[in-house]
């Protein structure tokens, strides 16, 4: 039997096809009047973070060092990974290495037509998730909103994007990418920072089986990075019946917007 390519360089494969089918450069500059359809905390948080008078990016590459856990009470394991975003037609490419009981583990996420693959693998070899239908498409394409929220507020007047007013410090966005629709909340302070975005329409997959639960992930320590103030920390976590279990923390690394193809593409370390 022939040997599956390594994670790393499906991840590779992958960078290079989606840059291969789209155009360069930004989607345009973002202008006040733009924000006028957007619920007044959304209005907020685009504006504190810069995004107006800037350019609206076509993508976004990001770097992580994260924490994450298999299981409430276990050891965190030490990750870091690499992801490019895409926004004029939405796709995600990310990949996580980190260690497990010494040895070696990739995990590679691809979403793109609307469709999604979830993979992890030990030591190159040996596969313990390979995830993909339509249960982990739907729930990939909350991810897809959740970085396009935390990341990119300068696209978050995309008419793909439906906004609700719900009160001053929060709003629902409806989110369709052709055959998926996910929603959210976001929350947004008075300083017009995003500290939370919830979704019940991303579940969780630990078991081996699909269950609903709410997913959340709270964003704090903003700065500015690649011109645009962002959050630097998250925490990715699902409230589970028994509490709240946290199972990665996040910590920003590098943020680049309309990046070119890479020439090489560097992977996780």
């Amino acid at each position: 039997m022939a040997r599956k390519p390594a994670l790393d360089a499906r991840f590779a494969t992958q960078v290079e096809r989606e840059f291969a089918s789209r155009e360069s450069g930004p989607l345009g500059v973002l202008k006040e009047a733009d924000l006028e359809p957007l619920p007044e905390p959304v209005r907020r948080y685009v504006r504190a973070s810069g995004a107006v008078g800037a350019p609206r990016p076509r993508n976004v590459r990001i770097e992580f060092d994260a924490d994450m856990w298999r299981k409430p009470g276990s050891a965190p394991m030490p990750s870091r990974s690499v992801q490019y975003n895409f926004f004029d037609h939405p796709a995600r490419i990310f990949l996580m290495t980190s260690r497990m009981f010494a040895l070696p583990v990739q995990a590679l996420h691809i979403y793109r037509a609307e469709q999604a693959t979830f993979t992890v693998r030990v030591a190159s070899r040996v596969t313990m998730v390979d995830q993909s239908g339509r249960e982990i498409s739907e729930a990939e394409t909350v991810t897809v909103l959740n970085d396009w929220c935390a990341f990119a507020p300068g696209n978050l007047v995309d008419p793909r994007l439906a906004w609700t007013a719900l009160d001053e410090t929060s709003a629902r966005v409806d989110f369709t990418n052709g055959s998926r629709r996910v929603s959210a909340t976001l929350v947004v302070n008075e300083a017009g920072e995003l500290v939370d975005f919830v979704s019940d329409d991303r579940p969780d997959s630990s078991s081996g089986t699909f269950v609903p639960m709410r997913w959340s992930t709270p964003l704090t320590d903003y700065d500015e990075v690649g011109g645009i103030r962002v959050a630097t920390r998250g925490d990715a976590v699902y409230d589970r019946p028994g509490g709240a279990f946290t199972y990665g923390r996040f910590r920003l690394r590098d943020l680049q917007y309309d990046v070119e193809a890479p020439s090489s593409t560097v992977t996780a370390a």
